[in-house]
């Protein structure tokens, strides 16, 4: 009974189930800044800690996350970044953790003039139905937002169209 009391008042201070992960390509460079800010403890139950490490696994602070390439590792089958048709791969930079909130820059490397990038988002994807993964991509005069979720967890940002629109007006 106190378990459920207890799973009852969880749900209400964490109902929401969503991600958010910015994507900025760096003008003049061959760089795209990557953010992704999530619940520490869904990450948790989607890497499926709870399984496979011992309990000392919920106590894991930024660092260890780091260190071991738990995160990265992580992130890299979660979040595909493919330009121009060619998957990219990412290094963590930086992972902060404040409250139940952790917080990622990532850094990958690419063309200086990309035309297309797809975003395959698949963080939480197989553990929540009403999963939610905020994206925005971006690159010069281009920025676009996306819903990313279970039903559609890939969308395709096509520059060139967006920029030659952009000059015509």
């Amino acid at each position: 009974m106190i378990k459920i009391l207890a799973f009852s008042i969880w749900l209400v201070f964490h109902p929401v189930h969503v991600t958010l992960t910015s994507i900025d390509h760096v003008r003049g460079t061959d760089s795209l800044k990557v953010f992704v800010r999530m619940y520490y403890d869904d990450f948790l139950l989607d890497y499926k800690l709870f399984d496979s490490l011992n309990d000392s696994a919920k106590n894991l602070s930024p660092d260890q996350l780091l260190k071991t390439g738990l995160m990265n590792k992580y992130i890299s089958e979660k979040v595909n970044i493919i330009v121009n048709n060619k998957e990219l791969n990412g290094k963590l930079l930086k992972l902060d953790m404040t409250d139940n909130e952790i917080s990622m820059d990532l850094l990958y490397s690419t063309a200086k003039k990309p035309k297309t990038i797809t975003v395959r988002n698949l963080i939480m994807t197989d553990l929540y139905t009403d999963q939610a993964n905020m994206t925005i991509v971006r690159v010069n005069n281009f920025e676009e937002g996306v819903k990313l979720t279970t039903g559609k967890p890939e969308q395709t940002f096509n520059l060139k169209r967006k920029q030659k629109r952009e000059i015509e007006k």
